[in-house]
């Protein structure tokens, strides 16, 4: 991750940030890495929160469990699902 840069969370899971890094794929880091900016979120954001109290959000698609575990598995449908959503939700973003 570089310093300096802006990164856009796309999801939060168990506490942790999903964000397209900078080889352009979507994994989870630490949120004690980053500065926050800005902490408006967005209105399709689907939270829950798990027994210990952990946080998930995510555009509703993404919320299943095992959802990123198959993007990373390259399960061909997944990656076409999420790269089209991605493209479509996170249209303003400098990484799309």
């Amino acid at each position: 991750m570089g310093i300096d840069k802006v990164y856009e969370v796309i999801g939060i899971e168990a506490d942790y940030y999903r964000i397209i890094d900078d080889s352009n794929m979507p994994f989870l880091y630490d949120p004690n890495q980053f500065e926050i900016i800005s902490s408006d979120e967005p209105d399709f954001w689907i939270t829950e929160i798990g027994e210990d109290g952990e946080r998930y959000s995510y555009p509703a698609a993404w919320s299943h469990a095992g959802f990123f575990e198959d993007f990373h598995d390259n399960v061909s449908s997944v990656v076409s699902q999420f790269w089209s959503e991605y493209r479509s939700l996170y249209a303003a973003s400098k990484n799309v």
